[in-house]
């Protein structure tokens, strides 16, 4: 068995991981700052923007995986991508300092904690046989 749905969406996420990088690297170099973030608050917004995308993409695509493998249905891996593609573009433009409630930072955890539960569903289904 493939897992060429999963493929899909690791492959829409990669632009995204690699601009917010590009983010962090290309600042802390301007400051010179190898580790940390140097006090400065605009590292610190990307250091951050870059953290939550490694911190929930990395594991809603474990997820994913699993569940193309033990064949989930697509309609189940195609909304949990879609929703973790959208959720992973919102998150950073909604992931302000100066605003904790910005509502694309609603969208984009919002969205990854649907496509986690919308995977979550789709292994119990399969491992009980819901």
């Amino acid at each position: 068995m493939t897992v060429s749905i999963t493929t899909t969406y690791a492959l829409l996420l990669i632009p995204v991981w690699f601009a917010l990088w590009i983010g962090v690297t290309s600042t802390r170099s301007a400051l010179g700052a190898s580790i940390g973030d140097a006090g400065n608050p605009a590292l610190l917004q990307k250091i951050r923007r870059h953290g939550n995308f490694i911190e929930w993409v990395p594991f809603a695509l474990v997820l994913m995986i699993l569940a193309e493998l033990q064949g989930a249905g697509s309609l189940w891996l195609h909304a949990a991508g879609a929703l973790l593609v959208i959720g992973r573009l919102a998150h950073p433009f909604g992931l302000k300092t100066a605003n904790a409630g910005h509502p694309l930072r609603y969208v984009g955890n919002g969205t990854n904690i649907l496509a986690v539960a919308i995977l979550a569903i789709a292994l119990i289904r399969i491992k009980f046989g819901f």
